[in-house]
């Protein structure tokens, strides 16, 4: 979900520490940009009753072009969650993760509970799966079959603004695959 500018690193380029000032502000930093998709996604949805991006939809989970892209403090909320979850699901999900690297397309989110359809780690979920359904690059919808239809048909909707919410991440610094972040924490120290 970034654009061809984003801020694109290895495994190998990303930071090992991060200093408590400046990671609360970047943790505040995070927050303020969730807090802004979930106000623009509340708008949307609110307004537009049959709009598809609620619990229970779990199409564009099921169909991604690739794993979310992350910033280190929204890998950091995820691996917080995955550590809360219990041992053998936590296990599963990080051997998905590690096995997303290599998956061809389309990719199933290794965060998903594939039975239920639910997001494993949904409090901490990327920016990228937040904004889904609800913004747009340009001219185009960044969605599924059903919300362009819902776009074409209901052309008042205001949707969010894509590269804006992509240049307020890059402010966070750089971003990686859920797999790159995940094999730093698989590195011995």
């Amino acid at each position: 979900m970034n654009s061809p500018g984003a801020a694109r690193v290895s495994a190998v380029q990303l930071p090992d520490q991060t200093s408590r000032c400046d990671n609360f502000d970047s943790v505040e930093q995070l927050f303020q940009i969730q807090e802004a998709v979930r106000l623009r996604t509340e708008e949307i949805s609110s307004n537009q009753a049959a709009w598809p991006c609620r619990k229970g939809c779990d199409d564009c989970c099921r169909q991604l072009a690739s794993v979310p892209r992350v910033t280190q403090e929204e890998w950091q909320s995820i691996a917080a969650a995955l550590d809360a979850l219990p041992g053998p699901t936590a296990e599963l999900v990080r051997n998905r993760i590690r096995d997303s690297a290599t998956a061809s397309r389309p990719v199933t989110c290794p965060l998903l509970d594939r039975a239920s359809g639910t997001c494993l780690v949904y409090h901490a979920r990327p920016v990228a799966c937040r904004a889904y359904g609800f913004y747009a690059e340009r001219q185009y919808v960044l969605g599924c079959s059903r919300i362009e239809s819902i776009a074409h048909a209901l052309p008042n909707v205001v949707w969010g603004n894509h590269a804006a919410l992509e240049e307020d991440l890059r402010g966070l610094g750089a971003d990686a695959t859920l797999s790159e972040w995940l094999a730093l924490e698989d590195v011995p120290d």
